[in-house]
């Protein structure tokens, strides 16, 4: 039998967390697939461990693996472990905020089971379903960095920032991945396109944007970050897979 790996980076999301959780376990993949639920608790201050760990307790059927990093590192360092740990033959990226639909992870697994593709990335700026409009400068800045991203890569992507990526696990566990916070995008971007004959697609996806009153935390600092590591990964460490 297959299986998903969901990846889900927690640090502090006590208001949605319960809610993520759910939607993950309710989803039911194509092919009879299965789920691994794999939850990365990056040190959260708040209430996020105690409901991680209430809910598991309520959903003892399901697989839930929850670590609790011992040190906050980062989102990519969360990413990290837990692309590590994962044992499925796919893999995806949620994060534990209520911006992505789960129910959207069938449409990215579709291009892979069907043997067309080895990664596939959900666009926020492509396709028809619905999206919150927020934030010109964000997202200016978002297709600003998939455009820098591109000349680089040689690829057309229209949201190389996205959180769904979806991964044959084979593929992104052959990389070595170093960014420890939000420099993972644009570093898995480019070291997965460095692949061989790796195949690529995009789909179009839901994007249920957060304010940053709602508790978002990417700020300007995190775009300079990702524009740094497009430079670093693309040019100076284009050696490294």
């Amino acid at each position: 039998m297959k299986k998903l790996s969901i990846i889900i980076p927690v640090y502090n999301e006590e208001k949605t967390i319960n809610q993520l959780l759910a939607k993950v376990c309710s989803v039911k993949l194509i092919n009879n697939i299965e789920k691994e639920i794999i939850v990365v608790d990056d040190c959260s201050t708040d209430n996020s461990g105690e409901l991680i760990r209430g809910f598991i307790e309520k959903k003892s059927e399901v697989d839930i693996n929850y670590i609790l990093k011992e040190e906050n590192s980062g989102k990519g360092a969360s990413l990290h472990l837990g692309i590590r740990v994962a044992k499925g033959d796919y893999l995806i990226i949620q994060d534990a905020d209520l911006e992505y639909d789960p129910e959207e992870y069938n449409e990215l697994l579709k291009p892979i089971v069907n043997g067309h593709a080895d990664v596939v990335f959900g666009s926020r700026f492509m396709g028809g379903n619905p999206h919150r409009i927020l934030f010109f400068w964000h997202s200016l800045g978002n297709k600003m960095l998939t455009f820098f991203s591109n000349m680089f890569t040689n690829l057309n992507l229209t949201d190389m920032e996205t959180c769904y990526k979806m991964f044959r696990t084979e593929i992104i566990k052959s990389l070595d991945l170093k960014e420890k916070k939000f420099g993972f995008e644009p570093e898995v971007t480019a070291k997965v396109s460095r692949v061989p004959d790796v195949r690529i697609y995009e789909i179009g996806i839901s994007y249920y944007g957060r304010k940053y009153s709602d508790g978002k935390k990417i700020s300007w600092k995190d775009g300079l970050r990702a524009l740094y590591s497009v430079v670093k990964y693309n040019v100076w460490a284009r050696g490294e897979r």
